[in-house]
């Protein structure tokens, strides 16, 4: 997997993007348990488990499109197909990846899913993470690239400053989610510590990452949160941080709310701060387009109405194909003709080459003429 850089693009409003880390035994039969489970209950549509090296040479639509080719570090290929309201057909690619040697020492799988809808995505939809992992807390799949960040549950923030400063940093330069931080003003019952994301529609849920604040860290959060973002941590507030450090669509003000109640109940307001950042355009991040890219590119999962289009349309260009390697040979005949006949000409008109006159000679001249006379019928009319 590649190294991330600045994003140079947005999120299209059809696509549901995320990636993450598995930290325990056995990624791919998590996943394939997962599928067959929903399949058979009715839930999807259609699976296929592929192996990457197989499938990237097997790539039904672009056979020759290197787009499609997950890498050499990748695993196992998923692909799943279902319908939403409306009977909107989505479609998402799973791909599991070994970790790079920078994560190997902590082991645990790399994965990115690419999901994309037949129309604008809606969040209330079933969250694609779930359709390919089993949605249950005793199968560790949620970890954020970022270490020491889940996507389930409620991170507390380091204590060590330090730590703290680059907990923010790379969670707004790395991450593909959207991070928000809750400052606890006391220290919440069970329910006040489950996170407030599980209160956002499916889809969005599993988009968001919540970051806690200590009632004792309300001073080192909010310096941190200044020094890094420009951001100000309300005491008992919660607060969206930005997409990038300098994200040129963020409002600090607009997306800090200054008191949310963590007793287990809706924090609305803070709720719909969320979703309203949700709704800006997103960074695209380059690993995030060249899944897009796998997705669109690289589909194998195809319905029998597909799959019919797609012979029909390969008879068609094999036909094409067909008639300009034809249209070739005629002229390949037509110039070989045209060849014989010069050296009939030349030799006399018995078929045969005449003998080789010295260098120098006038008959040169006569030779060169009589071979270049008949192939100045195939000449380009506009003298190229």
């Amino acid at each position: 997997m590649t190294k991330n850089s600045t994003p140079s693009a947005t999120v299209p409003d059809t696509a549901w993007l995320a990636r993450g880390r598995h930290l325990g035994a056995e990624p791919e039969q998590d996943v394939r348990r997962n599928l067959i489970a929903l399949k058979a209950a009715g839930v999807l549509d259609d699976f296929l488990d592929l192996d990457p090296v197989e499938a990237a040479r097997s790539t039904v639509l672009y056979p020759r499109d290197e787009s499609a080719d997950p890498g050499p570090s990748a695993r196992r290929l998923f692909e799943a197909r279902w319908r939403v309201a409306d009977d909107v057909t989505v479609r998402a690619q799973l791909i599991t990846y070994d970790p790079d040697a920078r994560r190997k020492e902590g082991g645990g799988v790399d994965w990115i899913i690419a999901a994309e809808a037949e129309r604008t995505w809606d969040a209330h939809w079933p969250s694609p993470a779930t359709m390919f992992w089993p949605d249950i807390d005793r199968i560790a799949w949620d970890h954020d690239m970022v270490p020491g960040v889940l996507l389930r549950s409620a991170n507390h923030l380091p204590k060590d400053d330090d730590e703290l400063r680059h907990r923010l940093r790379d969670c707004t330069r790395q991450s593909w989610y959207i991070h928000v931080v809750v400052h606890e003003a006391m220290t919440p019952d069970a329910k006040g510590q489950r996170p407030v994301s599980v209160h956002l529609p499916p889809s969005l849920r599993h988009q968001v990452v919540e970051h806690r604040g200590t009632p004792e860290q309300a001073q080192i959060v909010d310096f941190a949160m200044k020094r890094e973002l420009s951001v100000r941590m309300p005491r008992g507030g919660g607060v969206v941080l930005p997409a990038g450090p300098k994200d040129p669509q963020y409002d600090a003000d607009r997306f800090t709310v200054r008191s949310v109640f963590l007793d287990g109940s809706e924090p609305t307001e803070f709720l719909d701060r969320i979703k309203e950042f949700a709704a800006l355009p997103r960074p695209l991040w380059p690993e995030a387009e060249q899944a897009l890219a796998r997705l669109r590119q690289g589909w194998h999962l195809l319905t029998p109405d597909e799959e019919l289009a797609h012979a029909q349309g390969m008879v068609t260009k094999y036909a094409e194909a067909l008639e300009a390697m034809t249209n070739s040979c005629d002229l390949y005949r037509e110039a070989a003709e045209a060849a014989q006949a010069a050296l009939a000409e030349a030799g006399g008109g018995d078929g045969q080459a005449g003998p080789l006159k010295p260098t120098g000679s006038k008959a040169d001249g006569s030779i060169l003429s009589s071979l270049t006379k008949p192939f100045g019928r195939f000449r380009d009319p506009h003298g190229k």
